[in-house]
């Protein structure tokens, strides 16, 4: 269960693994579902949500990891956190069981959740600060992937065109 944990705090925070990695359990604030990202991409912290769906489900992985006497969210089983590289053979792990041939790395899933969230229509302004980039220019790189989806919405229109 706690690979799976793993793989929804990537998809639903949009953390970069090497921050995922770095998480402290004492930086889960279950109240507010957020987590901070100490210490992120060019030495910079930040706040992430995760959603309530998922609050029960984290909570738990926290109180057990509590008691084992972990600091960390994630740690293996010799309790050390994890390291970058551990989280990647997690997911070419499950990415082989699942008969995926494409790797998936934990960077698709950072840029599924930019791009899902874009698609919802939710402003950069709003997407940025959880996004821990630089500035709002930065996140065109999620408008940009998902250029297919506007072509087919752009086939269902075009005939309306009044030309």
């Amino acid at each position: 269960m706690g690979h799976v944990i793993i793989i929804k705090t990537l998809l639903y925070t949009g953390v970069r693994v090497s921050e995922l990695v770095k998480i402290k359990l004492s930086d889960v604030d279950s109240d507010r579902c957020q987590i901070r990202v100490t210490q992120g991409k060019g030495k910079k912290d930040r706040i992430v949500p995760f959603p309530n769906s998922f609050k029960e489900t984290l909570m738990l992985h926290v109180e057990n990891a509590k008691k084992k006497g972990s600091e960390y969210l994630f740690e293996s089983s010799w309790k050390r956190g994890y390291t970058d590289r551990g989280i990647r053979r997690i997911l070419a792990q499950y990415t082989k069981e699942a008969g995926i041939k494409q790797s998936i790395s934990p960077h698709k899933f950072r840029h599924f959740l930019f791009t899902w969230l874009k698609k919802q229509g939710i402003e950069d302004a709003l997407i940025q600060p959880y996004s821990g980039h630089e500035s709002r220019q930065s996140l065109e790189i999620y408008s940009k992937l998902s250029i297919g989806d506007a072509q087919k919405e752009y086939e269902n229109v075009i005939g309306k065109f009044p030309i």
